[in-house]
């Protein structure tokens, strides 16, 4: 096994379990002012010159969660994608809190974007948020798409199967949002959010 993996086994053995739901709280991520934090770099993800490649190794670790893959009765988690200027990107240590939501008759708990990352090796500057859903087929949400909760340029999504979603909101500027679906090792466009849509995240499909 190289080094690397014996990290990320070491990683999930100790955050798998619900334990890092409580154990993690004001190590790995944490509340402030109603806001939420993250510590990175997340070792379990390998950091990369090309952001795809950080992206494409969150859901396969991220659905070893606790609660992860629980459906109506999971957990979301939410990190953020950054670099400290040398042009390398990494991820945060995800994030469970957030609130409980209803989905029918059952509950589950989403996760609230994270407000800023902690690294001290210097400044952190987010270009994305990711989160995921605890079930499949989901796709980005109306409320995932909502521009209001557009923090970064960038918002991924994914899901149990690991089906992976990119939003480019383009929030504060007159072109449309962008929707993609990751194909292999590429990304194809599978709808837009007008100008006039982006308050409300109603996507039209490409070709529409």
């Amino acid at each position: 096994m190289s080094l690397r993996w014996a990290k990320v086994a070491l990683l999930l053995t100790a955050c798998g379990g619900a334990g890092y739901r409580y154990a993690g709280r004001d190590v790995y991520f944490g509340p402030d002012g109603g806001q939420v934090w993250v510590r990175g770099p997340w070792p379990a993800i390998q950091p990369s010159r090309n952001v795809d490649d950080v992206i494409d190794q969150l859901c396969p670790i991220i659905m070893e969660m606790d609660g992860a893959r629980e459906k109506d009765y999971g957990q979301e988690y939410c990190g953020v994608l950054y670099s400290l200027g040398d042009g390398v990107f990494y991820a945060s240590y995800p994030s469970p809190l957030g609130e409980m939501q209803r989905i029918g008759p059952n509950k589950r708990k989403s996760c609230t974007s994270p407000r800023y990352v902690r690294d001290e090796r210097g400044r952190a500057v987010g270009i994305a948020d990711y989160h995921s859903h605890p079930w499949a087929p989901s796709p980005l949400t109306p409320e995932d798409r909502w521009a209001k909760n557009q923090r970064w340029l960038i918002r991924i999504q994914f899901d149990t199967d690991c089906h992976v979603m990119k939003l480019v909101p383009h929030a504060n500027e007159p072109q449309p949002g962008e929707v993609y679906l990751r194909k292999g090792r590429a990304w194809e466009l599978v709808g837009i959010i007008k100008p006039e849509h982006k308050p409300f995240g109603i996507v039209t499909d490409v070709g529409d």
